[in-house]
């Protein structure tokens, strides 16, 4: 069954060209579950494996959440081992989106709280709407962020803003998510979807494999020595000869006309 032929728990997704678009869908705050999270790591695995997906956008519902995090109401009566399955879940769901071989793009449509914010994190990119606020403010409640919270936010913003938002439980606007380097734009209510698409568009004009190449070259740098990573690079560079977008790609450039990719 193709992805755009099944059902994900709390998720709405179609299929626009080469162009998924998920849509968090849980009223009224787009708020995570643990099905919820299980249907995205399962869809992003989907999309991974279908070839004609080049770009992953991620929007919520409505036009007031991109998503408020986590469902507090599981954590009332203390369960550690519900904390621990939730936990798990909410890894391996944005892991896995982290680890999506195409472009994605999270569309803040509004308020992006704790799991809602983590999830943008986890996408390549982001787009702000001017009214939209973001924070994590799991420490207000006696938690922490789990879901790559505390490690994917300084890699952004630094350690200070990071701090500003983890430890002091500081909400930012959008200007000062841009200014920071939280996010890559601000556009007005209502336009993070269509932007957000229009930057889909742009990178299906990329060959999908030099994407896919060159996105786990950049991610690579969080974790990797500089001199390894720099032989990794020109390994890459060589092993993209072995693709049939490399040999599209040179033929469409000296041909004068556009690529036909085949994402192989």
């Amino acid at each position: 069954m193709s992805s755009s032929a099944k059902t994900y728990a709390g998720l709405k997704l179609r299929i626009d060209g080469h162009t998924a678009v998920v849509e968090l869908s849980n009223p009224p705050a787009n708020t995570w579950t643990r099905d919820s999270l299980a249907a995205l790591r399962d869809l992003v695995r989907d999309l991974d494996a279908d070839r004609a997906v080049y770009a992953l956008v991620i929007v919520g519902e409505g036009e007031k959440f991109f998503s408020a995090g986590a469902d507090l109401k599981q954590f009332a009566d203390g369960d550690k081992a519900l904390a621990r399955e939730a936990a798990r879940r909410f890894g391996e769901a944005f892991e896995t989106l982290s680890a999506f071989r195409g472009v994605s793009i999270a569309a803040i449509n509004g308020y992006a709280m704790g799991g809602g914010l983590e999830c943008a994190m986890a996408c390549d990119l982001r787009i702000v709407e001017e009214q939209a606020q973001l924070a994590l403010p799991e420490a207000t409640v006696g938690l922490l962020p789990c879901a790559g919270g505390t490690q994917n936010l300084p890699r952004l913003v630094g350690e200070g803003w990071a701090k500003r938002m983890i430890l002091l439980g500081e909400r930012i606007d959008a200007a000062t998510a841009l200014r920071i380097g939280l996010v890559e734009e601000v556009v007005p209510k209502g336009q993070a979807l269509a932007r957000a698409l229009e930057w889909a568009k742009q990178a299906e004009k990329q060959s999908p494999t030099s994407v896919a190449a060159c996105k786990a070259l950049v991610q690579a740098t969080r974790s990797q020595p500089h001199a390894t990573a720099l032989v990794r690079e020109r390994e890459a560079f060589v092993d993209l000869f072995d693709s049939a977008d490399q040999v599209e790609g040179v033929a469409a450039f000296l041909g004068k006309r556009a690529p036909q990719w085949k994402n192989a």
